[in-house]
């Protein structure tokens, strides 16, 4: 596609989601890691009564 004789976008066999995928996963786990750790911190003894808790047991208002 030409624009006033100029090619801006060229095609280049470029990879760029072979070298990126190691850092998707990484990602992945990590997220992952955080909502297992999240989880489990929502469920402890102690922030289970926490009014900031969205799990925590409602009182009748």
């Amino acid at each position: 596609m030409s624009w006033l004789g100029i090619t801006p976008l060229k095609k280049f066999p470029t990879p760029v989601l072979r070298p990126m995928a190691p850092f998707f996963i990484a990602g992945l786990v990590i997220a992952y890691g955080v909502n297992t750790a999240q989880n489990a911190m929502m469920n402890s003894d102690e922030f289970k009564n926490d009014p900031r808790n969205p799990r925590a047991k409602s009182s009748a208002h």
